[in-house]
């Protein structure tokens, strides 16, 4: 029987207490001794959180040269994105390759180990006392309580990106939110969308993202459809994921002003093609974060949920948020989109 959501929070809860009980109290220490050589992070399971991760991860390469830095994964996409990562030495899969897995992460110590989660995750927490390191860091939470060597407490709706940089300040270094920018690692471009990028004339084009990754956060054909009617002047590319083709392909054939585009097959191709945009429009999903690697300008569309634009708000200089009076931003009126898009538009170079 699959769990409410109110059950998952009640049984996580009971899952830390009993890590709590059972695991070796760590020593409360504020700062790690000596220049970390081995650290181990937890990597959060989404695109958006793992675009969030990488300014630490440039930073912790740039400030520790020669440390080897792991990656700990609990899903393939962020197995696969941080493979490619040529700032991190190496990448586990938690849930897969058991075998590599003790091997190569369960019977050694590591000198740093970091869990980015400020809520006690279930096997968040597990790899926290299963992987042995000197000193272990994550957020401030009760349940966390005796399972790290130093909890970091910040100020509620902290951005995801500023709370994973606060580990430099844990361990005693001075690298700023401002130092390192998040970036997409490189990743093979097919024929298909090298094709297009010699076509994009950088800064000509609107792109428009149709897909998005939770309940609430699409709007329809119709709506989009609306939006570039009303500027017959402009140029637009349609973005989506692969399930929400069959939709890219009905919106890019009734408009002339539409650049029919091939489908991305990975996240960095999006990226390289974000980076090419005059400004881009989207709901809250990764391609908010994509837009932050090269600072596009950008239109993004939440719902109404605080949390969502303050700890996963856009980064990107130039940018407006529209927020949905509902948990649904199929209700944000299309005219405050239009009139969005309009302003944009005249202040941009």
């Amino acid at each position: 029987m699959k769990l409410k959501k109110k059950d998952h929070k009640v049984f996580r809860a009971r899952v830390a207490n009993t890590l709590q009980f059972i695991a070796k109290r760590r020593k409360t220490e504020s700062r790690l001794k000596g220049t970390p050589e081995s650290i181990v992070i937890l990597a959060r399971e989404c695109y958006g959180d793992s675009i969030m991760l990488t300014p630490l991860i440039g930073s912790l390469r740039k400030e520790y040269p020669d440390a080897s830095i792991y990656i700990i994964a609990f899903s393939q996409i962020i197995f696969n994105f941080f493979s490619a990562d040529p700032n991190v030495t190496a990448v586990y899969h938690a849930k897969r390759n058991m075998k590599r897995y003790r091997k190569e992460i369960l019977s050694k110590e590591f000198d740093l180990l970091f869990n980015p989660k400020d809520h006690p995750s279930t096997h968040f927490l597990i790899q926290s006392v299963l992987i042995r390191a000197r000193h272990k860091v994550s957020h401030f939470n009760p349940d966390h309580e005796g399972l790290f060597d130093h909890l970091i407490s910040l100020e509620p709706h902290t951005h995801e990106s500023v709370k994973n940089l606060s580990l430099m300040s844990a361990i005693g270094s001075k690298v700023t939110p401002q130092s390192c920018k998040p970036y997409l690692p490189p990743m093979p471009v097919s024929a298909d969308i090298a094709s297009l990028l010699q076509k994009l004339q950088p800064g000509k084009y609107i792109g428009i993202n149709i897909s998005a990754g939770h309940s609430g956060g699409h709007r329809t054909i119709q709506q989009w459809s609306e939006l570039i009617r009303e500027f017959p002047d402009e140029m637009f590319i349609i973005l989506s994921a692969p399930q929400d083709l069959a939709k890219k392909r009905e919106l890019e054939l009734p408009h002339s002003n539409v650049l029919p585009s091939p489908s991305t097959g990975n996240i960095f191709e999006v990226g390289e093609i974000v980076k090419q945009l005059k400004l881009l429009i989207t709901p809250d999903t990764a391609l908010v974060h994509i837009a932050a690697c090269s600072d596009t300008p950008l239109i993004a569309l939440y719902r109404n949920y605080l949390a969502d634009r303050t700890q996963f708000g856009p980064l990107s200089t130039i940018q407006e948020i529209i927020v949905s009076p509902t948990p649904d931003i199929i209700n944000i009126e299309s005219p405050a989109v239009t009139a969005s898009l309009r302003q944009m538009l005249k202040i941009l170079p």
